[in-house]
């Protein structure tokens, strides 16, 4: 399963705290897909870097799998602090935009 793929693989981050959805079903993917995923994750590893490195980061970790399966990954990258802050609040991933269609 691409979920438990993308968790394992940012494990090495030593996340306190990972979620990894799959938002497949909310875009114009055949049933079942596994494409579409929102990824929040919160570590110590991100103090300091800009939002720009910090996603540089999970897209080399996820690099064989950017090639194919995944097509879209929303990202929400954070420090403990700023976890904390955010007061565990995440924003929901935007509608879908267009893309193939299926039945």
């Amino acid at each position: 399963m691409m979920k438990e793929i993308i968790k394992s693989k940012l494990a090495v981050l030593d996340p306190v705290f990972i979620e990894v959805v799959n938002e497949s079903d909310r875009h114009n993917v055949p049933a079942g897909s596994e494409s579409h995923f929102k990824v929040v994750i919160v570590t110590d590893r991100f103090e300091g870097q800009r939002l720009l490195a910090r996603h540089r980061v999970i897209y080399q970790l996820l690099a064989q799998e950017m090639q194919q399966p995944i097509h879209a990954l929303a990202l929400h990258t954070y420090t403990p602090d700023e976890w904390q802050k955010q007061q565990d609040y995440v924003p929901d991933s935007p509608e879908c935009r267009g893309g193939s269609r299926f039945s």
